[in-house]
């Protein structure tokens, strides 16, 4: 029985994120100029797997990682990779919205989503759609082993929903330019949606 090795790596991180500003589907920035240096002497180390495609969310600072990390692959842009959406929230810290009520009835899960943004439930079935056509994908065209660039939150969330073994969301959180490696088997996958976390990149 065939199986497939898909490598789910995060991004590396823009301004904004250090500034701990909520950066979503609405800000597309680019990496900043120390983490381009730093996704660089990852790659002049080594330890990245040999694959046969790579995937990327629709995102600059995604794009740009996949650049650095896998030169010479020309990335698949997948949009149901894309980041969450922040609604009303994008753009400010976590400071600025303490004294904002729909902010506190977010983070508590009073409420399912920000104003104007997207439910934590939709996130998860995009991004497990996502997973979906790189599966799809690979198969059709014979490739066992791809590499993803994604979001953070979005493997965190992606996981805690549908990787064994089973942790809750915040057990897999990754630094900038590391991930995990999931194993796909076809007939489990699609009856149970079920990703095999198997190595830490």
């Amino acid at each position: 029985m065939k199986t497939y090795k898909i490598h789910l790596i995060r991004h590396g991180i823009t301004d904004a994120n250090l500034e701990g500003r909520y950066i979503g589907i609405r800000t597309d920035l680019p990496l900043c100029p120390s983490s381009v240096r730093e996704l660089k002497l990852l790659n002049e180390t080594g330890g990245y797997p040999e694959i046969g495609a790579l995937y990327t969310s629709p995102m600059l600072r995604c794009k740009q990682t996949a650049a650095i990390l896998f030169p010479g692959f020309e990335a698949k842009e997948i949009d149901e990779l894309a980041e969450y959406d922040f609604g009303e929230f994008e753009g400010k810290t976590a400071e600025q919205l303490e004294v904002n009520e729909s902010y506190l009835e977010w983070t508590s899960g009073k409420i399912p989503s920000p104003p104007g943004g997207e439910s934590s439930t939709d996130f998860i079935k995009r991004q497990a759609l996502g997973i979906n056509l790189i599966v799809r994908d690979m198969m059709d065209n014979n490739v066992r082993e791809s590499a993803v660039i994604m979001h953070g939150g979005a493997i965190m969330m992606l996981l805690g929903n549908c990787a064994v073994p089973r942790k809750h969301s915040v057990e897999w959180t990754s630094e900038p330019g590391h991930g995990y490696s999931i194993l796909i088997t076809p007939s489990l996958y699609h009856s149970s949606g079920i990703l095999e976390v198997y190595d830490v990149i």
